[in-house]
């Protein structure tokens, strides 16, 4: 029972961190028709500006709200110079330019803090662990991310449907073309759009960052499973991302776990979640809450 409460435990702290991850790259690719792969970058800069400013303040809540709001600004700087330019352009030239992006902030971030990973401590008030049955145990920290995605998911959710920035970020999503015609700045909503989407990135990289080493090219995994977690719930679709991030995540915890437990090789996870993928596109080639 210990064992399990615990994967249960591992399998929403996974899909709420892939949530907030792929929510910013639903809101892109719905409101701005663009294919970001840059967006596991976002990721990796959030992961990155958090351990270096939190041993700068020696705090981590000031970390984390710095490496936020600094990613933001370079979400606003990657859509003013490079996106805008592509809104009108195909997939297929916005595909070769994002991962032109990766490429860049993947040197980018070597050349600034060099080709040595950075490590973060956990907070000295989160470093314990919570007993749970049968003498198994699960860590504070994690306990403490899942707290804070699932909030962040709820603000997300009332931002888009309760608030007038959510009305219309909607309307742009829905009728693009229109919406200069009723007095919209859909430039500026876009931008603000992608900000949202970067801050999002960073804030799972910066709250991430003490469970993984933080290096170059450590959001282009999480930037895969994002594009799975995307596909599964349904283009532009923020609450099915909700869903298919936390399918993600069961899959991919328990398909590690159980072969092991059946003596089977530990690697057949790692197909399971594109099976689930092939699976619901078999069903539902738009996914489970996507419009055809």
């Amino acid at each position: 029972m210990g064992l399990l409460i615990e994967q249960v435990l591992n399998a929403v702290q996974l899909g709420l961190t892939l949530f907030i991850v792929a929510a910013g790259l639903t809101l892109v690719f719905g409101i701005m028709g663009v294919l970001n792969l840059a967006h596991g970058s976002l990721y990796m800069i959030g992961a990155y500006l958090c351990a270096a400013l939190t041993a700068k303040f020696d705090s981590f809540t000031l970390g984390v709200l710095a490496a936020v709001g600094l990613t933001a600004i370079v979400g606003l700087l990657m859509e003013r110079l490079v996106l805008r330019h592509l809104y009108h352009r195909d997939h297929l030239d916005q595909v070769l330019a994002t991962f032109g992006l990766i490429l860049f902030f993947n040197e980018l971030v070597r050349v600034w803090w060099g080709p040595v990973a950075l490590f973060i401590d956990v907070p000295a008030a989160l470093a314990g662990s919570v007993p749970l049955p049968n003498g198994a145990s699960f860590a504070t920290y994690r306990l403490f991310l899942i707290a804070i995605a699932a909030a962040t998911a709820a603000a997300l959710w009332w931002i888009v449907a309760r608030t007038k920035l959510g009305m219309l970020i909607r309307a742009v999503a829905s009728q693009r073309a229109v919406m200069p015609a009723l007095g919209v700045n859909t430039a500026a909503l876009s931008a603000l759009v992608f900000a949202l989407g970067a801050a999002l990135a960073a804030i799972s990289g910066a709250l991430t960052a003490p469970l993984y080493t933080v290096q170059s090219g450590m959001g282009d995994t999480l930037l895969i499973q994002s594009l799975v977690v995307l596909v599964i719930g349904g283009i532009s679709s923020v609450r099915g991302a909700f869903v298919a991030a936390l399918l993600v995540g069961a899959v991919d915890t328990f398909g590690r776990l159980l072969p092991g437990l059946m003596g089977a090789p530990a690697s057949i996870g790692d197909v399971a979640v594109y099976l689930l993928m092939i699976l619901v596109l078999t069903v539902r080639p738009s996914g489970l809450f996507g419009r055809a």
